[in-house]
Parts: C-alpha cells; sequence; structure tokens
C-alpha cells in the first residue's frame, strides 16, 4: 500500500469528480505519496497548518497511473525539512482513480498540536 495525505476539502471535491487530482501534478507532473511509516513525520513538516487531514491508503495494484520511486521533492529546496532524502518516495504520474483507494484514515493533531500515529 502507498499513502497520500490530503485535505478533507480535497477529498470530497475528489469524490464528486470521481478522480483524485493534486496541485501538485499540475505543477509537477506527479502526486507525491508516502509510505505508512512516513506519513506522520510528512504531516507534521509540510501540513502543520492544518488541523485535520485525510490519509488515502491506495493499492498500488489497482492504481491505473504509473507509480515512480524517487527521491523526494522538496516545495522550497531554499528550506530544510525534516525529510530523509535517502528515502525513496512513491510517486504517481497521473491522477488516482477511486477505486484504488481502500481506505480513508483521518488524522487530528493531538493536544500539542502534533499529527500521531494512525
Amino acid at each position: 500500500m502507498i499513502f497520500h495525505i490530503t485535505t478533507p476539502e480535497t477529498w470530497e471535491t475528489a469524490q464528486l469528480i470521481n478522480k483524485y487530482e493534486s496541485t501538485s501534478l499540475e505543477k509537477e507532473g506527479f502526486i507525491h505519496c508516502s509510505t505508512k511509516s512516513q506519513v506522520i513525520n510528512i504531516a507534521n513538516t509540510f501540513y502543520s497548518d492544518y488541523e485535520q487531514l485525510i490519509v488515502l491508503e491506495i493499492n498500488p495494484d489497482k492504481l491505473l497511473a504509473e507509480i515512480k520511486w524517487e527521491s523526494p521533492v522538496h516545495p522550497n529546496p531554499d528550506l530544510e525539512y525534516n525529510i530523509n532524502d535517502t528515502e525513496k518516495l512513491p510517486h504517481v504520474y497521473g491522477v488516482i482513480n477511486l477505486d484504488a483507494v481502500e481506505k480513508i484514515i483521518y488524522l487530528c493533531k493531538d493536544n500539542q498540536g502534533l499529527f500521531k500515529t494512525f
């Protein structure tokens, strides 16, 4: 399984149009995903301004778009991120067909303002 972090609003839109797209697909040519062990660190590093997130659990065998395992692509190369650059991340080169999404997981912050395990 691979995982993608999104907002409840973006997920609602995906259900209306029957496919999942993200702004990174248009800007970078792929949708950022991660492994289960990478989700919490990515959520706390890149989504700290959000109170609630949704994690899509995606079955790669059902995904119609190509997946490439690549080094992280940071949104601002001038900033230092708490992400291991040697770890490969799954990048989805196309829209995510909704039948590949096997589970929706809600992430909420704890009383210290951090996302924890899911």
